[in-house]
């Protein structure tokens, strides 16, 4: 399953419109694992007790996913809950 930020006609994820380079770079890739993870969650079938259970976290942490309040969750910790999904997160590095 592959996810991505959404992008503005210049080619760029609108957190480019609006924060710094550096913020919106950790912004779009805090993104990407989120919604990673909400299509894990849906596609799973799972309550979001069981999810809960299988993240490590409380259910409403998983609620929180759900809705997408970014702002929740640091780019480490969506990082480790999506190894803990089994979704293998990595990072791809390459010039502007």
């Amino acid at each position: 399953m592959k996810s991505e930020a959404v992008h503005t006609t210049s080619g760029k994820s609108v957190f480019y419109d609006l924060f710094s380079e550096s913020e919106a770079a950790e912004l779009e890739m805090r993104s990407v694992l989120l919604n990673g993870l909400t299509a894990w969650l849906r596609d799973s079938g799972m309550t979001q007790t069981a999810a809960a259970k299988t993240l490590g976290i409380t259910q409403a942490r998983v609620s929180d996913i759900k809705r997408g309040k970014i702002n929740q969750f640091s780019l480490d910790l969506l990082v480790k809950l999506a190894a803990r999904a089994g979704l293998h997160p990595r990072m791809e590095l390459a010039h502007a």
